[in-house]
């Protein structure tokens, strides 16, 4: 179904892909024409979750689609400085660099079942808040189409954790598709 659609988007007539294509950058500016496909770099955050792995997995459909570069984004959050305790020997930088290294190592093995599929990948580790660092990444490495999962979450937990999907449509100057996790 999937590679159905797509197929109609790039076989359809200009119209139809200058629709699709439409962006509203920011608020209150005007919606931006212009055609987007076919697609060159696409840009798939991941926490390694399930929803982020069914989100890479439309990432890497639409990078043999169009024969685009896939760029593998996590973002490692900056831990803030606990208060001194007694008998209390947290050492924070090494902590923070063993979240680095293992989410390196986990975003090299998601890359290389990635590569295996026959498609171009590229990954990068960020650093600070998810959503900013995100979107700061898609502009800099000039993403065509951002591809991110999101969890569904509703009610209290939304409130609570929000919702880092929601922040990058916000935000992004980029086409962003999200993907919604599906029950196993």
């Amino acid at each position: 179904m999937f590679r159905e659609q797509f197929e109609y988007l790039k076989t359809g007539d200009v119209e139809t892909k200058m629709k699709f294509a439409a962006l509203r950058s920011r608020k209150n500016e005007p919606f931006e024409t212009k055609v987007m496909l076919p697609l060159s770099r696409i840009l798939c955050p991941s926490d390694f979750s399930e929803p982020s792995r069914q989100a890479a997995k439309v990432a890497v459909e639409l990078a043999e689609h169009f024969g685009a570069q896939l760029c593998l984004v996590n973002v490692v959050p900056i831990r803030t400085l606990l208060p001194h305790e007694a008998g209390f020997p947290f050492a924070v930088s090494e902590h923070e660099k063993l979240l680095q290294a293992h989410a390196d190592e986990k975003l090299r093995q998601l890359a290389g079942e990635i590569t295996a599929e026959g498609v171009n990948v590229r990954t990068i580790l960020g650093r600070g808040d998810a959503a900013d660092e995100i979107v700061r990444i898609a502009q800099q490495q000039n993403a065509d189409i951002i591809v991110i999962a999101t969890h569904g979450m509703t009610g209290w937990r939304r409130v609570v954790f929000g919702s880092v999907a929601e922040k990058v449509v916000r935000l992004a100057t980029t086409l962003v598709l999200t993907t919604r996790a599906t029950e196993s």
